[in-house]
């Protein structure tokens, strides 16, 4: 047999970049086989994630609404460097920007997507960073989580690949909530990479 195709991934931020350290580490210490990721695009020019990629020499690509005011030329420059890198799967790792049906048909059943909740609950719009924590408890959830899925053209109803789930305490802060589960997304994105390279067969 010949050597298996490494999959080539481009992972999207804005911030931290710990699910991206996540992925870079799963990748290095051969938990994720036969993958690697070939830039990383940050639509946050200060993004801590930039430094994370440019510490392990992965290349950056920052493409913000300073750079591209108009969504179109954002959406263009963006498809433009993932084609560039010959991208298999895209890894949605804590961006904020929503991307148009442009991008998603480029990239059908091919970007996935990491969300602080157990959708299909808590999930859409107004349902990010702090916020879902904060809906999470006022709903008086007794559980949480986090979910990679498919992306499509809804906001947060791409199929599930996993989830993970996480208890909710009565003491909890959305912080405190948010730190349970973030840990719990370190755990399930590399997973949820292996689990799409099983199923497309790479």
């Amino acid at each position: 047999m010949g050597k298996k195709k490494v999959i080539r991934i481009s992972v999207l931020v804005s911030g931290n970049g710990s699910n991206l350290q996540a992925l870079i580490d799963a990748i290095e210490d051969g938990s994720i086989e036969n993958a690697k990721i070939v830039q990383v695009i940050s639509s946050n020019a200060s993004a801590y994630a930039i430094e994370r990629a440019q510490e392990h020499d992965i290349p950056v690509n920052i493409i913000t609404k300073h750079d591209y005011a108009d969504i179109r030329d954002r959406m263009d420059a963006i498809l433009e460097a993932l084609n560039n890198e010959s991208t298999d799967l895209v890894v949605l790792a804590g961006y904020l920007s929503i991307l148009p049906k442009k991008v998603i048909d480029a990239y059908e059943e091919r970007i996935i997507n990491v969300h602080p909740a157990l959708l299909p609950k808590h999930g859409g719009k107004e349902c990010y960073g702090l916020k879902v924590h904060e809906k999470v408890i006022a709903a008086g959830e007794t559980e949480s989580g986090a979910t990679v899925h498919y992306v499509d053209e809804g906001i947060d109803t791409g199929r599930i690949i996993i989830q993970g789930i996480v208890p909710v305490k009565s003491s909890d802060t959305p912080e405190l909530l948010q730190a349970r589960v973030l840990k719990k997304e370190h755990q399930i994105l590399p997973e949820a990479v292996r689990m799409v390279m099983r199923e497309k067969g790479w």
